[in-house]
């Protein structure tokens, strides 16, 4: 190995230091911030405050070797593309350390620590968290691009986590006041954007290892409908056929009908296939209801087909022709459902979706 070679290994392990030692002062604030929420101790809160000076001190001397690398090596190729990632998880725990603080700024502000559900709630969300900030880290310091692929599902978990929360506080609302729910809601949303920022980390080290980008989003979408005869599968079978990159989708009613096997034909010879389609009911439990991204009715309110909307799931109404007792012309009904499934993905993911 030549001399250059050699002081460019050395630059390199000295930032992935310097990273290591910055992971390692956001995870101890993010413990100790959870730690005095539960345990309402204020000392513990403020001191993780202050300590934040600290973090945000290493995070710029990062920063400084990050530049000073750049400027002495002119990197290039996969040496590159990891100063790229290093800024980013630079960005990414130094964001992780003011959630913490913002989680003590809370906890020395409530009246007394959390209780039973919300209790158990945040230590399972704290404990989801930190475990993927901590299998991020180890990813990205060891270069392994499978790692953090694998971590990255572990946000799945946390989002679901938080809409479960997120109902419990709603139902503790006679319960607590006002400010402690806020208060209490703050605290869950930061332990959510710790995962967020974790899998951030996740795909900057598989940028960086493997060249390959962050890709776009994928969408769960359910479109719902009376019966789920025949408005909702047809906008599931556009979709599906026309932008399967877009995201997964599926179709429930309030009630499950039967297709007719008249339309079924008819549809068939506009190219939107339903012959497999069979009828499905609306879930039982509406934490099902989750698992989605988007929620299109094709027939009144949502909120008529679901209670209570998930907090991370947006609600879409769409106006369309209203099938009556005389058979719908399935021509024109088609093509209202396929124009507004076409503006939804480009809303989602711009003209190139088209």
């Amino acid at each position: 190995m030549s001399h250059y070679e050699e002081r460019l290994e050395r630059d390199l392990s000295r930032i992935k230091q310097q990273v290591g030692l910055l992971a390692g002062l956001v995870e101890k604030a993010l413990d100790d911030a959870v730690h005095a929420l539960l345990a309402d101790d204020d000392r513990l809160a403020y001191a993780t405050v202050l300590a934040d000076n600290r973090i945000n001190a290493v995070s710029n001397e990062l920063d400084r070797m990050r530049m000073a690398f750049i400027s002495v090596h002119l990197p290039t190729g996969s040496h590159l593309r990891l100063m790229g990632a290093v800024v980013h998880a630079n960005v990414a725990l130094e964001r992780i350390g003011d959630y913490a603080v913002t989680i003590c700024r809370e906890a020395v502000q409530v009246p007394r620590p959390p209780q039973g559900l919300l209790q158990r709630e945040i230590e399972l969300m704290a404990g989801e968290s930190r475990q993927m900030l901590k299998q991020a880290v180890d990813a990205f310091l060891e270069g392994n691009a499978d790692k953090a692929k694998a971590t990255m599902v572990i946000a799945d978990q946390v989002e679901r986590t938080f809409d479960m929360a997120f109902d419990d506080l709603i139902g503790a609302g006679g319960q607590s006041s006002v400010k402690d729910l806020f208060a209490f809601l703050s605290v869950f949303n930061a332990l959510e954007r710790v995962s967020d920022q974790a899998k951030n980390i996740c795909e900057d080290t598989v940028f960086a290892v493997t060249g390959q980008p962050k890709g776009p989003k994928f969408f769960r979408i359910l479109f719902v409908d009376e019966d789920n005869s025949l408005l909702g599968p047809i906008a599931e079978a556009i979709a599906r056929k026309n932008f399967p990159e877009v995201g997964e989708y599926h179709s429930r009613g309030r009630t499950a009908g039967v297709t007719d096997p008249q339309s079924i034909a008819l549809l068939q010879e506009l190219g939107i296939d339903l012959g497999n389609h069979r009828p499905q009911a609306i879930p039982a439990h509406h934490q099902e209801f989750a698992a989605f991204q988007i929620i299109v009715s094709l027939q009144g309110p949502v909120k008529s087909y679901v209670e209570q909307i998930p907090f991370h799931t947006v609600a879409l109404e769409w106006e369309v022709t209203r099938p009556g007792s005389v058979p719908p012309d399935l021509r024109i009904l088609s093509r209202e459902i396929a124009l507004q499934v076409s503006n939804l993905m480009t809303v989602l993911r711009g003209e190139e979706a088209n």
